[in-house]
């Protein structure tokens, strides 16, 4: 038998992101609440559509129909327009806690959202890489959505 001793620094994930949207403060929640949900989609253009049920404790999940899917998380606090928080495993099938956040403000020219994603438990390497890129696609359709 062996085993595996993690250290602190590889069983956590911290990414932190400003983003700034030409839309008001409503619109922009709407857009995000569709774009996680029946909107997203992957980097390679392929359709991933999601349930969110936005209300505390909520459900964040793919269906996949016929009883079968993958739980991403509950909504842990919704207060539209300003918040919205989720926490679970999200996409990854290993035991990892996951926080999602996101902080809508007012600003000047639209809206700002302060997004920010932590986790901890053995996130997988690949996920560590490929997450920033996951999360920049949904931002940037997110920021086309609520443009047009």
């Amino acid at each position: 038998m062996s085993a595996t001793v993690l250290s602190l620094e590889s069983c956590s994930f911290s990414l932190k992101e400003e983003i700034m949207v030409r839309a008001s403060l409503e619109a922009t929640f709407q857009a995000l609440l569709e774009q996680l949900g029946p909107g997203m989609d992957t980097p390679d253009g392929q359709a991933m559509p999601l349930a969110l049920e936005a209300f505390p404790g909520g459900r964040w999940y793919r269906d996949l129909g016929e009883r079968q899917g993958h739980l991403w998380g509950h909504v842990q606090s919704i207060k539209p327009p300003v918040l919205l928080e989720f926490c679970g495993p999200l996409f990854m099938s290993e035991p990892v806690l996951n926080n999602v956040q996101y902080r809508l403000a007012a600003a000047p020219a639209g809206t700002r959202i302060e997004f920010r994603h932590s986790a901890f438990g053995p996130v997988p390497e690949a996920f560590r890489q490929r997450m920033p890129t996951g999360w920049n696609h949904i931002h940037s359709q997110l920021r086309r959505r609520v443009e047009k």
